[in-house]
């Protein structure tokens, strides 16, 4: 296990803020109140180191297979209409990420990324059915020969930062990183309408190892 590179300066600050706060308690109060203080400030350090985990993983890499953008649950599948690149009927599955699962985000499939778009706005609670058009969120779109796929990370009402890797024109390679959503939100994924699809509703998906979907 590693912790992500957005995690390094996060961490550093959060040390230093919770030393100088033990550091003024103990000499300025009872000890007895920094023996308070301190296992709570252990305990925020121990979640931040958690939550910036990345473990060591095999992915298969296996062409024809959709995988999971993130871990966490799927909570939604259905039929919509996209209107930002495709302007047309896909399958919609979405996979809620909670402050407890790990938040890199990974490629579906490889291919050429074909389109990137941020969008500014609002930090409605991720599983809100309008989070996937107002909310913050970024967009990427994945092709290759066979097939083109959506993605768009989702801000929520706790996570505040969306952070996009992939560049216009760049090739990809299934499960490679393209981005990160710190504390918790939502992955959508759109995909084509005969794509078969491989997960039901509140299943617990792995990121680059569950298979979403078949093409």
């Amino acid at each position: 296990m590693k912790l992500h590179k957005e995690g390094l300066k996060t961490l550093r600050n959060e040390i230093l803020i919770l030393s100088l706060v033990n550091y003024i308690i103990f000499w300025n109060s009872k000890i007895i109140f920094w023996y308070f203080i301190l296992p709570i400030s252990i305990i925020l350090l121990v979640m931040s180191v958690y939550f910036f985990r990345i473990p060591k993983r095999l992915f298969e890499r296996k062409d024809g297979n959709i995988y999971s953008p993130c871990d966490g649950k799927v909570v939604v599948i259905e039929e919509t209409t996209e209107n930002e690149y495709y302007k047309d009927k896909r399958i919609q599955v979405s996979v809620f990420m909670s402050p407890l699962n790990i938040h890199n985000n990974l490629y579906p499939i490889s291919g050429k990324v074909s389109y990137t778009q941020y969008h500014a706005g609002k930090f409605l609670v991720a599983w809100n059915p309008k989070a996937s058009t107002d909310n913050e969120r970024s967009t990427v779109v994945v092709e290759n020969d066979k097939i083109s796929v959506l993605i768009r990370q989702i801000a929520g009402a706790v996570a505040k930062r969306i952070v996009t890797y992939s560049k216009l024109g760049e090739n990809t390679t299934i499960a490679d990183e393209f981005g990160f959503i710190k504390f918790g939100s939502r992955v959508d994924l759109f995909l084509p309408i005969d794509t078969e699809i491989n997960v039901k509703i509140n299943q617990k998906v792995s990121g680059g190892k569950s298979i979403i979907a078949k093409y």
